[in-house]
Order: C-alpha cells, then sequence, then structure tokens
C-alpha cells in the first residue's frame, strides 16, 4: 500500500505546476526588486531541497544535475550568477520535478520509518530522523516556495 504522504506530495507538487503556469522563460529569470532570487531558482531550490531530503540523508543515490547545488542550494542566490552559467529552461525543471516524484515513491514507500541516523536539524531548528520526517517537512517547504512563486509572478505581471 502506498503511503499516504506520496499523495500529498503529489498534490503538492501538482500546486507548484499550476502556480508556473503562464510563466514564460524571460519572466523565469526576473528578479523583483528587493529580493535575491527568481521563480526559476524556486523550482530549482525545491528540486535540489526534496532530492536531499528523499535521498542523501538515507543513503541512497542523487539524481543532481552538474551545477545545480552551486545554483539552487540554501544560501545562494541568481544576483551573482555569470551570465555565462547555462541555466535549465522551464520543461527541463519541470521534468526533473516529475520524475523526482516516482523516484522517490518507489525508493522510500517501504522504508518511511527506516531512522537516519545521524539526525538532521534544519536551520530552523526542526529534527529529522526518518524519510517520513524528512517528507513532511518537505510539505512544508515546497508549499512555502510555491507562495513565492505565486507572489512573484503577480508582482513581476503586474509591472508589465
Amino acid at each position: 500500500m502506498e503511503h499516504y504522504l506520496f499523495r500529498q506530495l503529489a498534490f503538492v507538487r501538482s500546486r507548484l505546476f499550476q502556480a508556473i503556469e503562464g510563466v514564460t522563460e524571460e519572466t523565469a529569470d526576473r528578479i523583483p526588486e528587493g529580493y535575491r532570487n527568481s521563480i526559476r531558482w524556486q523550482l530549482g531550490h525545491v528540486y535540489v531541497v526534496c532530492e536531499r531530503f528523499a535521498f542523501q540523508y538515507i543513503g541512497l543515490p542523487l539524481h543532481m544535475p552538474e551545477g545545480y547545488r552551486e545554483l539552487f542550494e540554501n544560501g545562494t542566490t541568481m544576483l551573482n550568477v555569470s551570465d555565462s552559467v547555462s541555466l535549465p529552461n522551464l520543461q527541463e525543471l519541470k521534468t526533473l520535478l516529475e520524475d523526482q516524484q516516482e523516484r522517490m515513491r518507489e525508493a522510500l514507500n517501504d522504508r518511511m520509518q527506516t531512522p537516519i541516523v545521524p539526525s538532521y536539524t534544519t536551520s530552523g531548528g526542526m529534527t529529522m530522523e526518518t524519510p517520513e520526517q524528512f517528507l513532511s517537512f518537505d510539505l512544508y517547504h515546497e508549499g512555502m516556495h510555491t507562495s513565492v512563486i505565486k507572489m512573484y509572478k503577480d508582482m513581476l505581471y503586474r509591472l508589465n
């Protein structure tokens, strides 16, 4: 039987995809005044963090395209990325995000209670000890970035 979190993760991911409907490649790279990142960064960041949460801490192989950590990890910003850096397009990011969900389901459905040693504590102080806890926290993380995308989209399209 499939763990309930996979249905919730699919729901939240579908809302992420809904939030980027109509976003152009150009708009995906615009950074609202006073902010550090773009819609493209938000998508890449969601992918990178979820990849870590789902696979890294339990010791499973990550599917991390070259350069993604440097571009999208916590603390990075699009403000200092050189124009010569090749960024993934929106469809590439969407495909990675779609495929990620199936890989998580296949790898973790029967491992949701496997202890993670050592446990991991986020910068905000949340300690996670099982894949179930990591994926549950990921719901919050992805929902937060989906809201940021909606806010950016509203701000950027209002400026046009």
